[in-house]
């Protein structure tokens, strides 16, 4: 079972003007494969988000963020995880941004990254719960397979 920790970015969210539906679609989306262990909301402070995703990177084999992730001058998730990440997975990011474009062209838009922390994956989803769900279909059948190696698997991967 993966355990997971699941931390949503919103200045409102955080104050409680805004009623948190991303992280509980997450959850929902992963109850399947793993543990939902930690749960957080926080505003997007640089510092703030950068400091979470260490403290979880101890606790948990996944961390998701929800939210940051786009052009408005607060949102600085990408900027935060790539500031904690050991080593980048741009394929995630990829696949994931390559779905939304399916269904709007505002999907290049996405800033998301993916990578490894130790022997945590964390990735960056969107703050919409629509494009969290589409997101993750796209990236949930690879999840597992990718902590196996994180944590040091040394089966082939050739199926």
């Amino acid at each position: 079972m993966i355990t997971i920790a699941v931390l949503t970015l919103s200045d409102k969210g955080s104050k409680g003007e805004r009623e948190d539906k991303s992280g509980p679609a997450i959850a929902e989306m992963l109850k399947g494969i793993g543990e939902v262990r930690h749960y957080d909301i926080l505003p997007d402070e640089r510092d703030l988000i950068k400091n979470k995703l260490l403290e979880y990177a101890d606790k948990v084999d996944l961390i998701l963020t929800t939210g940051g992730t786009g052009l408005s001058p607060r949102d600085v998730t990408p900027e935060a995880t790539l500031d904690v990440i050991d080593r980048e997975i741009p394929g995630i990011a990829e696949a994931m941004r390559m779905e939304g474009l399916k269904k709007t062209d505002r999907a290049m838009l996405s800033r998301a990254v993916a990578g490894v922390k130790g022997r945590t994956l964390i990735i960056n989803m969107p703050g919409s719960p629509k494009a969290v769900k589409e997101h993750m279909e796209v990236i949930l059948n690879v999840i597992p397979h990718a902590i196996e190696k994180i944590k040091g698997d040394t089966g082939e991967c050739a199926r």
